[in-house]
């Protein structure tokens, strides 16, 4: 699976799970069949772009793709923005901004942890609560992998596994493990990236990840938790009705 975007004609309000007054039904039964895979592709680029710079491949696929772009609203001008940003940017220049960014001398400008987004620590009540959650889907960290679990980029690439049908989570679990990991702070963490002293074409992809956000939630139908999110919060009282 390419850790790139795949062509999709999204719904011109992503509001709707399925468009109700702007698509046929066959349009619409389109799109809806298509969103898994958008999904999942969405949150591999955005997890490969927090674990490492992107190379000049990835860029150019990124350049390449009209993707969103022949869409409308929020979602799809992100990503031209980025598709621009990915064409004009310089391979070394990125990752000089990647590790100012994200790693620095000590520390880079972002944190990209849950925990200190949510607590103000690393290595917080929000990492174990993930780790257990973890443990109940069945995924573990590689071991050849330092960095912890709440990593922005470890997030997005479990998103990309529930998302993938081929792993056959249900929205309901997608939706709570979204609205407990993910929606609690990872909107805080786009809008960071995007106001960031460091970031050039990093406040593109802060822009992109803000909208997939936004699309994410309205696809889940996640909307209700952003204000009963808690810091390493388990989420057992809060699972969504059906």
């Amino acid at each position: 699976m390419g850790l790139y975007m795949d062509r999709v004609q999204l719904p011109s309000n992503s509001r709707y799970r399925v468009p109700v007054d702007t698509e046929s039904a066959a349009e619409a039964a389109t799109i809806e069949s298509q969103v898994p895979a958008f999904r999942t592709r969405g949150w591999l680029l955005l997890g490969h772009l927090f674990r490492r710079p992107p190379d000049a491949g990835l860029l150019a696929r990124i350049a390449d793709d009209a993707g969103l772009a022949s869409g409308d609203g929020d979602l799809a001008a992100a990503w031209s923005a980025l598709a621009t940003a990915a064409a004009q940017a310089d391979v070394e220049a990125l990752d000089d901004e990647f590790h100012d960014l994200f790693i620095g001398l000590g520390r880079g400008e972002l944190v990209p942890y849950a925990s200190w987004y949510r607590t103000g620590f690393l290595m917080d009540r929000p990492l174990v609560a993930l780790r257990r959650d973890l443990g109940l889907l069945g995924f573990e960290r590689q071991p050849d992998v330092c960095e912890p679990e709440d990593h922005a980029g470890a997030l997005a690439d479990v998103m990309a596994l529930l998302a993938d049908p081929a792993e056959g989570q249900d929205d309901s679990t997608q939706r709570l493990f979204f609205r407990e990991h993910v929606d609690s702070w990872m909107p805080s963490f786009f809008n960071d990236l995007q106001t960031a002293k460091g970031a050039d074409f990093y406040r593109e992809v802060g822009r992109f990840g803000a909208a997939f956000l936004e699309f994410e939630r309205a696809w889940l139908q996640a909307d209700d938790t952003i204000a009963s999110a808690q810091a390493g919060g388990t989420g057992q009282s809060r699972r969504p009705s059906q």
